[in-house]
Formats: structure tokens, sequence, C-alpha cells
């Protein structure tokens, strides 16, 4: 993972995506999961929360979240009227469990806070589920010293170029700035505007 000593210190400002990168991912949407399995055996009596939990959690791992809810109901027999339950509890969730960030990525932050470089997360997908996860995530302070921009809800606004959007909103050039994730699609857009990239997972 990557540590303050692998990041060049002339950046002012660091970007972080937040799923899979200051995160697992999986932390968030399996108790998304097991709350939703709750909910249905106490609204119908079947299927017993722990299968169906134990379900959904083996499809996630091996496939992913795509078309979950049909598989679950092809399975279980769920009524679809229960799908949009399903897609709401994503976004209004309360978990039972904080969500913890990755241990080496809760000191880089801590570093770059105390060696005065500005941290902002900018995230992609639903802004309502993505400000819940932000929510349950024990930031320890950290929260406190963070900025937060949903891509999906700049993305929308006439002539509006999201990360160019940060870049001028804050009077910054793109050689102040590195962005910190680990897609390959983030790293393109980031250095056909001279951004600097720095993958979470390749040092």
């Amino acid at each position: 993972m990557l540590s303050y000593s692998d990041i060049n210190t002339s950046k002012k400002v660091f970007v972080f995506e937040l799923d899979d990168v200051l995160y697992p991912q999986q932390d968030y949407i399996l108790q998304v999961y097991y709350l939703f399995a709750n909910f249905l055996e106490y609204t119908e009596s079947f299927p017993p929360a722990a299968e169906l939990t134990e379900f959904l959690k083996k499809s996630y791992l091996q496939h992913g979240s795509e078309g979950i809810f049909k598989k679950a109901s092809d399975v279980f027999g769920i009524d679809a009227k229960y799908e949009e339950n399903f897609t709401r509890l994503h976004s209004t969730a309360q978990l039972p469990l904080r969500l913890l960030l990755y241990p080496t990525v809760l000191e880089l932050l801590n570093e770059l806070v105390q060696n005065q470089k500005a941290v902002y997360i900018f995230t992609k997908g639903n802004p309502l589920i993505q400000l819940n996860k932000l929510k349950h995530l024990d930031w320890q302070g950290l929260d406190r010293k963070l900025k937060v921009y949903f891509y999906d809800e700049l993305k929308v606004l006439p002539g509006i170029d999201p990360l160019d959007y940060i870049i001028k909103e804050n009077n910054l050039t793109a050689s102040e700035v590195a962005l910190v994730g680990k897609d390959e699609n983030d790293r393109k857009e980031g250095e056909k505007r001279g951004i600097s990239y720095l993958d979470i997972t390749s040092f």
C-alpha cells in the first residue's frame, strides 16, 4: 500500500477515491445485505436471514452486485416488490458496524494532514449511497479536515468537467494535485490534464 514516503511532497492536494481505496467496499455492501435479509425475515418469516445473507455474500464475492436481487429472488422466491426496499437500503442503511479505513491509508491520511497537505475525497457513484458510506466511516477525527466532491453531482451541471471544477474552485494548478486511486480510467483522466496519479495498491 501507498505510504507517505512514496509520494511527491511538492504536491499541495491529494484527491482520493472512496471505494476500495480508503476502505474495502465489501464491508458496506455485506452489511446492507445482512440488514435486508433480516428485514425480509421479519416481514415475511422467510427466507431465514442467515441463509439469505450467506447466499448474497457468496454471490457478491464471486460475481459482484450486478443482478444480485434477481438471483436471490429466483432462489428464494422473494417477491419483486421488495426490490425497491433492497435498492433504497443501499442509501439509507444504518449499519450495525462502523466502516474502518485501511490501516495504511489511515496512517497516510494522518501524515498528509500533519504535513499541511489538503485531502479531498472525489467519489463516483450514486451520491446518496456514497454519502451514507462516508457517514459510517470511522474517520478518527479526520473528517473535519477533508473536502468531499461527488462526481455524479458535478457531471450533470452544464459546462462542468468535475475534475477541472475541483482544480478551479480551489485555485489550484494541475501540477499541485495528485490523484490517488486504483482505476486505470482515473489515471488517464488525470494524466491528460497533467495531474499526477498514484495507484494505492502499487507500492
